[in-house]
């Protein structure tokens, strides 16, 4: 089957999200009355939030947690959005992969209505043929069921798929759909955390993705 679709990670893969994210959950911890004790919060840029929250406020207590995932948003929405920069190269190797005949999508766990408006911030929105994020409510933040959701919507079979992310969550997801991936090792996933996971394959900038992906499309081409 072509090589035709390809499902793309957000943070870490498209833009560099660290400074809004990494100061909206400091101000969501200011906001709960605690601090951190970590040199670095990189490891939340990716994985569910919620499941950091647990982490940093060492609880599993539901209301703890959806009150601290309340002030991160209060944070977010208006602010920590666009403290946010998309890397050298993506929106020049996005076009190139769309004159070449690729269909684009969109596989984040960040909320969709906020994905949707980075997209547009960056002025690539209209690349993607659809972009699918997670629930304010919680449902999808998972890539299992993010990218089984998105398979079926858009009917698309598996093997006709690549999916390219930066942390361990985007291989594991793709991997539980029969999807192949792109591990890329210039966002926050170190080699060390994406290697064990068996990616098809490893990439250090967006460039190299897009020149792996339009080899492979000319090899399933024949």
């Amino acid at each position: 089957m072509t090589l035709s679709h390809v499902l793309l990670d957000l943070d870490g893969t498209l833009t560099d999200p660290k400074q809004g994210i990494t100061r909206c959950i400091e101000y969501a911890l200011q906001q709960m009355g605690v601090g951190h004790q970590q040199a670095s919060l990189d490891w939340c840029i990716g994985p569910p939030l919620i499941e950091s929250f647990e982490i940093l406020l060492n609880t599993t207590d539901k209301p703890a947690l959806e009150q601290a995932l309340a002030y991160y948003r209060e944070r977010f929405s208006d602010v920590g959005l666009y403290e946010n920069a998309i890397y050298p190269e993506v929106a020049i190797g996005l076009h190139r992969l769309l004159q070449k005949g690729f269909k684009l999508y969109l596989a984040t766990s960040k909320p969709q209505v906020y994905a949707q408006r980075i997209l547009a911030h960056f002025d690539v929105a209209d690349y993607f043929s659809g972009v699918y994020g997670s629930e304010l409510s919680g449902e999808r933040t998972h890539k299992t069921d993010l990218i089984a959701y998105l398979l079926q919507q858009e009917n698309m079979q598996a093997e006709s798929a690549m999916m390219v992310g930066d942390r361990k969550h985007d291989i594991i997801g793709a991997r539980n759909n029969g999807i192949r991936t792109i591990a890329v090792t210039y966002g926050y996933g170190s080699s060390e955390e994406l290697i064990p996971e068996q990616p098809a394959y490893l990439c250090n900038s967006f460039s190299t993705v897009v020149r792996l992906l339009l080899d492979q499309r000319r090899s399933y081409m024949g």
